[in-house]
């Protein structure tokens, strides 16, 4: 038997409806309705039960009153901006998602009687809102007190208090996933923190060490031919000797030079960057095997000075260096010197 008591599309019941032969979507083209009654209706059997609901932003009152659907979720809400009271008593409704009532953003009552769902911590969710909930006000009809609402277990014979299962088995659950993940969260932020400060001004640098440490092993027997004569290595602070920016010459021209050239002094000592240059230059002699570096000193530097440096230290033992000469007289012959180092060994 099918009911229709309709006036000016403010008001729409319908009892004891047959799914096979009416389709309910049409109640979704009643985009002026304000109330409506489903009673004993079978939503499950519905192709579209989940649009059923949808277009009625002006609806205030929805009543569903004995009527069967597996789960009650935001598809179904949606639209239901305007909603204000929602009464319902569901049968075989196994399933109330959190996003149900994500849409309701007008609702003030929610009538519940006789709500059978899964023991399940999907559905805890709904004990803390109906509790918590200061906008709506929740009145459950059978049980009458949520304390005494029960779930369907999984062997569908027990019903166990739903209120003591979710305690027992959802609360610590979520209370250990919370604490993991702000766990692990805190310590991915402190190892970054930390791996940022030590190893920041590094990055750029071992980037291009690792490409060029690469290039050079996978790099074929026939002659290189190189952009620059020499890369020159030196201090920020000794800029007013030779002036370029230490950035660019790392990351464009260390490798695509036939030479590198460190001008080592006190400041140079003190320089991270300087110190990264210095090792790259040492993989690419090793990687070469050819005197691709050359070491000038600007001032004297005492052993005990060298001695913290071991990488240096080495280098200044086993391999000749040349030092800036401060008389300027002697200018020309550092010049021609460093000049002999430079030239191609094909050059006469």
């Amino acid at each position: 038997m099918v009911k229709y008591f309709r006036s000016l599309e403010s008001f729409v019941y319908i009892s004891k409806l047959s799914a096979k032969t009416v389709d309910l979507s049409k109640i979704n083209q009643l985009v002026h309705l304000k109330k409506l009654v489903l009673k004993r209706v079978d939503l499950s059997k519905q192709n579209s039960a989940d649009t059923v609901f949808h277009n009625l932003t002006k609806l205030e009152f929805l009543h569903l009153s004995e009527c069967r659907i597996n789960m009650l979720e935001g598809t179904l809400t949606k639209d239901l901006k305007s909603v204000r009271t929602i009464s319902l008593w569901m049968i075989n409704t196994y399933n109330i998602l959190f996003s149900f009532t994500e849409h309701l953003s007008s609702l003030e009552y929610l009538s519940v009687n006789n709500l059978e769902i899964f023991c399940s911590c999907e559905n805890a969710w709904f004990i803390e809102w109906a509790k918590t909930q200061r906008q709506v006000e929740v009145l459950m009809l059978s049980p009458p007190i949520m304390e005494e609402l029960t779930c369907l277990s999984d062997n569908g014979l027990d019903k166990p208090n739903f209120v003591k299962y979710s305690e027992a088995m959802c609360t610590t659950e979520y209370g250990f996933v919370l604490f993991a993940s702000t766990g692990l969260g805190v310590s991915a932020f402190m190892i970054l923190v930390l791996f940022h400060r030590l190893a920041g001004p590094y990055l750029l640098p071992l980037y291009h060490i690792t490409l060029a440490w690469l290039s050079e092993a996978m790099r074929s027997k026939r002659r290189r031919r190189y952009h620059y004569d020499a890369f020159v290595s030196y201090s920020g602070k000794d800029e007013r000797w030779l002036g370029k920016d230490i950035v660019e010459n790392i990351t464009d021209s260390l490798y695509q030079s036939r030479h590198t050239v460190c001008l080592v002094s006190r400041r140079y000592l003190k320089s991270k960057w300087c110190s990264l240059e210095m090792r790259l230059a040492t993989y690419r002699l090793q990687a070469e095997r050819r005197d691709v570096l050359i070491l000038v000193f600007l001032e004297k530097i005492s052993p005990r000075q060298l001695s913290t440096h071991h990488r240096l230290a080495r280098l200044v033992k086993t391999r000749t260096y040349l030092d800036w000469p401060h008389d300027p007289g002697q200018h020309k012959a550092f010049w021609d010197r460093l000049w002999a180092k430079l030239r191609p060994a094909t050059e006469g």
